[in-house]
Parts: structure tokens; C-alpha cells; sequence
């Protein structure tokens, strides 16, 4: 491991220039494990009412986002798919998660939540299917993960992957199951660089895709290391940071209901950190988590 706190990426290599941007930069993809591409920066509804994410995703889809990412527990699948449908851009050229929440583990139970996705999204499959929480205490998770295996086997999610897996959690998926995850996502910022996950992830050719990029209440980007970054490169924190993770390999779904901040967020794809940058908001990781603990919480 460097000193930039990276991974090797053999796999889910950035590929630039595959999705037009909103400011002048393109887009970077990653390639999942199965050969599909998905955008690298995609925008997030979590914690987000049903109506104000119809009008952000709209607003983030005008903006050059082709990544939404919702999740059954969010309670907003039928706007999300309201404001894809409604964008007017092909469905082809939209990548769209959502998640299965943890009281719908098991196998059955599984394929009823993917059919009530389905529904409520109204379409005709989604890009990426994810378990949202492993709850190891109730050690459903890879009985569940045998029904997304169907479900990708039938095209129903052309790609299937996890969320909040650990490392232990993880290895027991790929040691008793047939399809490696195409993507763990996880909370992953300047203060919780998940070094460790991250290079297992590399060696499975697992995606590491970040949520709570920026960390929650933007309070992390308050950092003076940030503002000597902001200041060397004429951009605001969150761009910065969320070059780190571009740069990193990561995936990223920052989220916002502010039209100014959504289109910021895409617009970093015409500048690069330098090593000396990378290094130093490496040195920002102490640990810490704003989320709940993925080993316990489920």
C-alpha cells in the first residue's frame, strides 16, 4: 500500500470520456466484473422525501448524471422512476441502483422485494440490485444472495452487488456463493478511507462505490488541509474531495437537493490532484465512522 492511501486497480479501472458532463468535463465509467460500465460519479436520494427527490433526480439527470441510486428503504423508488421516465433521456443510457432492505432477506422474500422494486420504479430492470445491510445476527445474507444470483441470471438486474459488507462478512459471501459482487458500497470519506476494503475489493474485482462521499453535513469539509487545496486549485471542498475519490478509483454518490451544489458536484472531471494533494488528504484519515456500525446494525 503508498503512501496515497490507493489500491491497485485491476479492476474497475476509471475510463474517461464515455458520459457527457455538465461544465466542460466528461463523465469518468467504471467497468463492473461482468463487463458492464457504470458512471463513476452518480447522485444519491437517500434520506430524501418522495416529491423533492422526483425534482432533484431531474434536476441532477439535466445536470449530466446518468447514476441514480435509491434503495427500498428510502421510500421514494415510484419518483425516482417517475423522473427517469419523465427526463427524457434513454433508459439506455441511464445506470439505476436500488437495494433490498433487511427485513426482506431470504430467498422468497428476496424475489417479492425485487418485484416490489420493480413496481414502484415501473421498469423493465434495473442496472445494479444491491443488499443494503448484511445483519450478520440474522445470517440471512447469503441465502439471500443465492435469489440475486437468479436475478441476474434472468436479466432482471444486469448487475448484482452488495452494501455496508465488511471484510469478514464479505469472504463468507464469496467462499459459500457462485457470483462475485460487482460492487460493495460502503461510507467511504476523507476521514474513513476504508484502505484495508478497498484492497480486498481490488483483488476480487469488486467496485468500491462511496457513499456519504463528503461526509454528512459537509462539517469534514471544513478541514484546513481542504482549504489549502481549495486554495492551490480555485475549486470548493467537495470538489476536491470528490477528485480524491475519482482519483482513488472509487465510485462516489454524493447527494444534494441544492441545484447549485448538484451541478459542483459533477463538475470535477477537468482537474487532477497531484500526489503531493492525494497524500495529504490521506493523511486525513483517523476512522471515523458517521454511519452506524455495518457489524451490528440490522
Amino acid at each position: 500500500m503508498n503512501d496515497l492511501g490507493s489500491v491497485p486497480q485491476a479492476y474497475g479501472t476509471p475510463e474517461h470520456g464515455a458520459i457527457p458532463g455538465s461544465a466542460g468535463g466528461r463523465v469518468s465509467t467504471v467497468t463492473l466484473n461482468n463487463g458492464i460500465t457504470m458512471p463513476q460519479l452518480g447522485f444519491g436520494v437517500g434520506r430524501v422525501s418522495g416529491d423533492e427527490a422526483a425534482r432533484a433526480v431531474a434536476v441532477a439527470i439535466e445536470a449530466g448524471y446518468r447514476s441514480i441510486d435509491t434503495a427500498a428503504r428510502y421510500h421514494n423508488e415510484e419518483e425516482v422512476g417517475c423522473a427517469v421516465r419523465a427526463s427524457g433521456v434513454s433508459r439506455a443510457e441511464l445506470f439505476i441502483t436500488t437495494k433490498l432492505w433487511n427485513d426482506e432477506h431470504g430467498y422468497d422474500e428476496a424475489l417479492w422485494a425485487f418485484d416490489m422494486s420493480m413496481k414502484r420504479l415501473d421498469l423493465d430492470y434495473v442496472d445494479l440490485y444491491l443488499i443494503h445491510w448484511p445483519c450478520p445476527v440474522r445470517d440471512r445474507y447469503v441465502e439471500t444472495w443465492k435469489a440475486f444470483e437468479r436475478l441476474h441470471a434472468d436479466g432482471r438486474a444486469r448487475a448484482i452487488g452488495v452494501s455496508n459488507f465488511t471484510a469478514e462478512t464479505l469472504e463468507r459471501l464469496l467462499g459459500e456463493t457462485g457470483v462475485v459482487p460487482a460492487v460493495n458500497q460502503i461510507e467511504l470519506h476523507q476521514n474513513l478511507a476504508q484502505t484495508g476494503l478497498r484492497a480486498l475489493h481490488a483483488e476480487h474485482g469488486i467496485v468500491t462505490e462511496a457513499y456519504s462521499p463528503l461526509g454528512r453535513g459537509r462539517r469534514l469539509l471544513d478541514d484546513p488541509t481542504l482549504a489549502g487545496l481549495v486554495a492551490k486549485h480555485g475549486r470548493t471542498p467537495a470538489q476536491v474531495v470528490l477528485r480524491w475519490h475519482m482519483q482513488l478509483g472509487n465510485a462516489a454518490i454524493p447527494k444534494s437537493v441544492t441545484p447549485a451544489r448538484i451541478a459542483e458536484n459533477i463538475d470535477v472531471f477537468d482537474f487532477e490532484l497531484d500526489p503531493d494533494d492525494m497524500a495529504a488528504i490521506a493523511r486525513l484519515d483517523d476512522g471515523t465512522r458517521l454511519c452506524v456500525d455495518p457489524e451490528t446494525f440490522g
